[in-house]
């Protein structure tokens, strides 16, 4: 077995916080590479199959709480995830970027590389097309981003979109008139703006106009000119759904396009305009489609596997679909 000792002297008020409630966070590193730490005379000593792994994750993770950052079990997570390519220093860097701050005063930053890129292409493209599993920050981030451009005046407005499309439910059968018929549907764009400006602020805006949360349909024959514009849900578009949203850009104004490829609700055998949209734009240099995985999950640790678990069921499917043919 090998062996690495980590110096705590310089951490002794630190290593707490690192090694998180019960060691939470220590348990998870030592898991994962196979090690156990032990503390004695202030030195951690890692011994197991993977010491030095081990050993550069907790320092990484250190330098994140002296910049004055809680870390998490999912932070420890991400880092080890990094480390299989010596990137777990990466780390460091998403912690000098923040995109907003929420209405309690919690800065929104991006928690992984992916989500990063993500940022940097919100920032510098004109559209930007994010495509990845549920829990990458998708939508939030671009909602993040759409506020602060709005508080800083780059933006008048704000239109957030979604396709009205029946996820196994009858639109007839919910209760109440289309509004109400609708609204769960724009349930998870309202929940982002509310956590993010405070519900006195959204409603605000609203009732002036300077935000709008609309499903697609409603977005024909406009021209938005000097907004921030979400499409969010993308798969469920058709491609005819997807040029006559795109067509809507106007002057001075951003667009951002998500969408999660494999939950899509339409009919079969109809073609998603997420998926066309990437084979007619792709080469478009203003255009940006930033690809987010199962890596980039920031929700609760499960939701990562669930989205393997399903990664691998569907390509067995698909591979076994091949063979047959």
């Amino acid at each position: 077995m090998d062996t690495a000792i980590l110096d705590l002297n310089d951490a002794a008020s630190d290593y707490a916080r690192v090694f998180g409630p019960n060691d939470a966070i220590l348990k998870r590193i030592e898991k994962e590479t196979g090690t156990a730490g032990v503390v004695r005379n202030s030195s951690l000593i890692l011994t197991g199959r993977e010491p030095e792994r081990a050993k550069e994750v907790l320092t990484t993770l250190f330098e994140l709480v002296k910049s004055g950052r809680e870390v998490s079990v999912e932070d420890a997570a991400y880092a080890l995830e990094l480390s299989k390519q010596h990137q777990e220093k990466e780390l460091l860097t998403l912690d000098k970027e923040v995109v907003s701050h929420t209405f309690s005063g919690k800065p929104i930053q991006p928690k992984t590389l992916g989500q990063k890129r993500y940022t940097d292409a919100l920032r510098e493209s004109m559209v930007v097309f994010a495509i990845g599993p549920a829990g990458t920050g998708k939508t939030y981030l671009a909602i993040a981003n759409a506020v602060e451009a709005f508080r800083n005046q780059e933006v008048s407005r704000i239109i957030l979109t979604r396709p009205a499309i029946e996820a196994g439910e009858k639109l007839g059968y919910l209760p109440g008139d289309l509004q109400s018929k609708i609204d769960p549907y724009l349930r998870p764009l309202y929940d982002a703006l509310f956590q993010i400006m405070g519900t006195e602020q959204f409603n605000h805006h609203m009732e002036r106009g300077e935000i709008e949360v609309a499903p697609l349909a409603y977005m024909r024959g406009r021209t938005l000119d000097n907004a921030y514009i979400i499409l969010d849900e993308a798969q469920n578009t058709t491609p005819a759904q997807m040029k006559m949203f795109l067509t809507r850009l106007g002057f001075h104004s951003k667009c951002v396009i998500t969408g999660d490829r494999t939950q899509k609700d339409l009919p079969k055998g109809t073609e998603s305009g997420l998926d066309t949209a990437e084979r007619v734009l792709k080469n478009i240099p203003e255009i940006r489609f930033i690809e987010l995985g199962r890596q980039d999950v920031v929700r609760h640790p499960l939701v990562q596997k669930i989205v393997e678990a399903y990664e691998k069921y569907e390509n067995k499917a698909v591979s076994g679909q091949s063979r047959k043919k």
